[in-house]
């Protein structure tokens, strides 16, 4: 097993160890920066905010299509949605900003070492990765492993039909009926895409009314704005189970009053927050 002393050891590359690792760097530190996936840039430029983004721009341009133009005139014909080329521009901007990330990476020599870092004490990080083991020695250690999506008891993500953000960005055709489960931000944005590319969107939420996590207000004029969008939701709902049936998913759950209720779609996303990407690191 080789080991490496450096001045900054950063693990995990996303917004805030990418960052961290460049600002090292130019600060005259020779820098590592340890991420277990090949792109850099994180949760927030490879499966979050940025594709996202992308998506609801998208979306946007093709609503407007479908039902805006008209009232001011613009004929446009017949509207169609080609899902792939929609996809494939958020993936090209996802690959410019990561390569983007990785030529200043290169520009500071700063070392991208591929694999799962692991605290060791004593100023060490192991780092595994293809089948190999490195150590990397550091005056500094920087954690930077930001988060993974959270799930609920009794539902089990197939990474298909039942599934988180990550798969929901790319779902490859889109849904008759999006089940999300919770609705918070990314709830709210996803289901969003899905609706304004013709999908029924249904959201259950725990809380009495949706952001319950941000200010009033803003739940307030989110609560007329989204309606409005097609989107229907089902508040003081606590899911309790979801079970995929063939192409279908059966999302049951109990209601305000206490009672028992299912709704079926054929796509779920479980949106109900991230916790802390810690498992590993010792």
């Amino acid at each position: 097993m080789s080991t490496s002393e450096y001045d900054l050891v950063v693990i995990g590359a996303g917004p805030g160890g990418y960052v961290a690792a460049i600002r090292g760097a130019q600060l005259g530190m020779k820098v590592a920066c340890v991420e277990k996936d090949a792109a850099l840039g994180g949760t927030c430029l490879n499966v979050g905010c940025i594709p996202s983004k992308a998506l609801l721009d998208s979306s946007e341009r093709f609503e407007e299509a479908t039902k805006h133009l008209a009232a001011h005139g613009v004929k446009v014909g017949d509207v169609a949605l080609d899902l792939p080329t929609m996809l494939g521009r958020k993936d090209k901007i996802v690959k410019q900003l990561t390569g983007g990330i990785a030529h200043l990476f290169r520009k500071h020599k700063i070392e991208h070492v591929r694999g799962l870092g692991t605290l060791l004490g004593g100023g060490r990080v192991g780092v595994t990765g293809d089948g190999e083991r490195r150590e990397l020695a550091a005056k500094h250690i920087l954690v930077a492993t930001g988060s993974t999506p959270a799930t609920l008891p009794g539902i089990g993500l197939d990474g298909d039909r039942i599934g988180t953000s990550t798969e929901a960005l790319a779902y490859p055709e889109v849904p008759k009926h999006l089940v999300v489960i919770g609705a918070g931000v990314i709830g709210l944005e996803l289901g969003s895409v899905w609706a304004r590319l013709g999908a029924a969107v249904t959201i259950l939420e725990y809380m009495p009314s949706l952001l319950p996590m941000m200010d009033a207000e803003v739940s307030k004029l989110a609560s007329k704005l989204f309606p409005r969008q097609g989107l229907k939701f089902q508040f003081g709902a606590k899911v309790v189970g979801a079970e995929v049936r063939g192409e279908e998913v059966v999302v049951r759950y109990e209601d305000k009053g206490g009672a028992m209720q299912e709704v079926t779609g054929d796509r779920l996303l479980v949106a109900v927050g991230r916790k802390p990407n810690t498992e590993g690191l010792g």
